[in-house]
Order: C-alpha cells, then sequence, then structure tokens
C-alpha cells in the first residue's frame, strides 16, 4: 500500500461527510424502528461512517439484534463488538447500585435512580441493548451534602458542576484516549442530580416532584410511577433536541416505553403533565412528533392535543424535522440553536444576547468541559474566544467535535 495516499479522513470534504451523517441517520433510524430485508449499498467510506453514527446515536447493540441483513464484514464484526461490550459493562453498573442502594440504607438516605438503571432494571431492555455510560441519581437538596459524603467514601472525586448535575468519577490513573463506541472498562460516572429539569432554552421546566416517590424509602429508588419516567424521558429529550444532541436510543427508549399503552394511561401522562409549573405541556409535542415519525407510537389525539399548546414556530418546525436536524448527525456549530423554542419575541432576544455574549457561568462551564472531555469538547474551539468564535462563525461552518472525532476514528478504522 502506498504510504502517501491519502486516507478517508483526509480526502472526505465536511460537506460530504454531512451529507453521508444525514442519509446512513436517517436509513438506520427508519431500520431500527421497522427493520427490512434489504442491505443498503453504500460506499465503503459510508460503511465507516456507518459505525461512527451508531456510536453517536447509542443504538450499536439495538442494531445488531434487529437487523435483518448483514451489511459489510466491518460492519457486522463492529456491531457484534459493541454488543459484547454494552453486555459486559452492565454487571458493573448493576454492582454499583446494589453498593449506592446498601450505602444508602445505611445512611437512611432516599435516592432515585434514573433513566437507563430503571429501564434495565424494569426489562424495557436485555443485557447487550442499550449503553449505559453513566449512573444518574436523584437526591433531595436537603440530603445533597450525605450523598456527596458517600459517593466520597466509595472513592469517586468530584469533577464538573453544572446546573444540572455534579459528575463524580473514580480516578483510574489512564489517560483519554480517543476510541470509538462503547467500551466495557470505561470508568462509570455517577451524576447526582437534585431537579430534574431543563431550560428550553431560557425557561425552565421542571418535573422533581413527579419523580420522587412518595413516600421514599431509604436507599435507591424506583420512580413514583410509570407516567414519571415516561415525562423525564420525554424532558430529557426536548432538552437534547434545543442544543441539536439527541440520540436514536432516546427515541427508542420513549418508543418501547409507549408500547401498549392504552387510552388510559395517555390520559395519565396528560393529568400529571398539567401539574406542572407549565400545564400545557407544549415541550413534549417535539420529542413525541420526531418518535411518531420513526416508530408511528403515538395517538394523533395525543399530538393534536399538545401540538394545541405549543407556539406556532415550534409547531411548524417539528412538523418536518428529522433526527438529523436535531442530532449529533449535524455536523455543524449553529448560532442560535432551538431559538424557535423561545415562547416570546422578549425570550428570544434574550437567548439571541446570551449566545452572543454567554455569562461569565456559560464561559465557566464551557471550559470544565473543555477540560474533563477534551477529545469532544471542541478541540481548539473549546478554548477560542467568544470574538473570534463570532469571526470564525461568519468566515465558514464550525463543524462540532462531538460529532468530528467519532467520524475520524471511524474513518481511521479497520476495513469496511
Amino acid at each position: 500500500m502506498n504510504d502517501t495516499a491519502p486516507t478517508f479522513q483526509q480526502a472526505m470534504p465536511l460537506p460530504a461527510v454531512q451529507r453521508a451523517l444525514r442519509k446512513i441517520t436517517e436509513f438506520l433510524a427508519h431500520e431500527l424502528a421497522h427493520p427490512g430485508a434489504e442491505s443498503p449499498m453504500w460506499s465503503e467510506a459510508e460503511w465507516r461512517i456507518a459505525r461512527a453514527v451508531a456510536a453517536i446515536h447509542g443504538v450499536s447493540g439495538l442494531l445488531a439484534q434487529n437487523l435483518r441483513w448483514p451489511g459489510s464484514p466491518g460492519w457486522a464484526a463492529f456491531l457484534k463488538e459493541q454488543r459484547a461490550q454494552i453486555a459486559q459493562r452492565l454487571p458493573r453498573i448493576t454492582e454499583l447500585l446494589r453498593e449506592l442502594d446498601s450505602q444508602a440504607r445505611g445512611r437512611g438516605l432516599a435516592l432515585v435512580a434514573l433513566k437507563g438503571a430503571v429501564l434495565h432494571a424494569r426489562g424495557v431492555y436485555v443485557p447487550g441493548e442499550r449503553p449505559m455510560a453513566d449512573v444518574d441519581l436523584l437526591v433531595r437538596e436537603s440530603e445533597a451534602a450525605d450523598a456527596v459524603q458517600m459517593l466520597a467514601e466509595l472513592g469517586f472525586r468530584a469533577g464538573t458542576v453544572t446546573w444540572k448535575h455534579r459528575a463524580f468519577e473514580i480516578p483510574d490513573g489512564q489517560e483519554e484516549t480517543a476510541r470509538l463506541g462503547e467500551h466495557a472498562g470505561a470508568p462509570i460516572k455517577v451524576e447526582l442530580h437534585t431537579q430534574i429539569r431543563e431550560i428550553l432554552p431560557l425557561r425552565a421546566v421542571d418535573v422533581s416532584h413527579l419523580v420522587f416517590p412518595s413516600p421514599p424509602h431509604a436507599g435507591v429508588n424506583d420512580y413514583a410511577s410509570n407516567t414519571a419516567l415516561l415525562l423525564h424521558v420525554l424532558l430529557h429529550a426536548a432538552g437534547a433536541m434545543i442544543t441539536r444532541a439527541v440520540r436514536l436510543v432516546h427515541l427508542h427508549d420513549i418508543a418501547r416505553l409507549t408500547q401498549g399503552m392504552s387510552g388510559a394511561d395517555w390520559d395519565d401522562v396528560l393529568r400529571q403533565g398539567a401539574d406542572t409549573a407549565d400545564p400545557s405541556l407544549w415541550w413534549a409535542y417535539p420529542p413525541l412528533a420526531l418518535v411518531n415519525r420513526y416508530y408511528g407510537c403515538v395517538p394523533q389525539r395525543i399530538l393534536q392535543r399538545l401540538a394545541a399548546g405549543c407556539h406556532w414556530p415550534v409547531r411548524r418546525a417539528y412538523s418536518r424535522r428529522t433526527l438529523s436536524d436535531v442530532s449529533l448527525s449535524y455536523l455543524w456549530v449553529s448560532a442560535f440553536p432551538g431559538i424557535e423554542w423561545s415562547r416570546s419575541a422578549r425570550e428570544m432576544s434574550a437567548y439571541a444576547v446570551e449566545r452572543l455574549r454567554p455569562s461569565a457561568e456559560t464561559r465557566a462551564l464551557r471550559e470544565a468541559f473543555a477540560q474533563s472531555q477534551p477529545l469532544v469538547s471542541g478541540g481548539e474551539w473549546a478554548h477560542t474566544s467568544q470574538g473570534r468564535r463570532m469571526v470564525h462563525w461568519l468566515l465558514a461552518r464550525q463543524p462540532r467535535q462531538e460529532t468530528l472525532q467519532p467520524v475520524r476514528a471511524a474513518l481511521a478504522s479497520g476495513p469496511a
């Protein structure tokens, strides 16, 4: 082989990468929802990028289980290996949850396990299907200090603090390296929440009171109800859609949770959703409309009811947007992502100002993320001043490192 020949990574221009990401993402999303028998006719570069898409969207294990066609040898081998890595990681997480439950019971401390941990515990997923990088826990603010102390005694070191959670990780002494997909031995992080809320895009929507059981028991608790779990997953997806970071696995979570729901179940979603600061439940329309585009699992009366509570820009946008538009399959940095979610002209203006002149807190969080996640935080872009960012953005589109890093790893990986 000629050592001077350009690699896929060097030879493939970014616009071509974006076209491939969109094409592959949409195909795999439809295949996961409704598996077909015919393999796609992709180029060698596209088969490699397909690995990045599967990793970005957290669906390698699901695709390995559900696809009816093998694809290229390298693709099939990647999915098989990823499913094994996901399955091997789950016992570590399960054991950590047992230890957390035991320690919390001994302290009289009530915690709620969130999202992936509960989806596995309830049997919504079997080992090897759904990846879990973190263990998310909810604790009352009044007991947060006790929870932090418990994690410290278990060997966890405090990391990044954001408006959403506090992160904890056990140091392993290994330098982070660029890897594609899931790895069973990767460090397990704990993310400690005192609230379940999202900023959409400036207005907070909080469902904490629906999630915490009443009364909770000491130890690790389940959600207060099935509806609370679904509302949390919907709110999480809504927050991710604003930053173009929703994953196909998020949509699959919603599809599995809504499978077999009765009319009375959907009515309970509307009833509990009305018990929030924003009772129209408008924010649930975009994720449910997107899920329904692929899975067809949401009753039309529910979509119509929720759409009626949406202001026109959101209703119009999400009547046609696809997963590729609101996920990491969208390669480019956006100037004002999610601005259509603003509920008024004043809120829209405030959001634009915040994006153009970010607060000290936003800049500090940006820097903290760049230091804790150097491989996916944006490279030099993460450390670029706001003024230079604006100049770069005006001169040329800036690719997102969270997307570019797995694409580069996939293009540099083994044979397709």
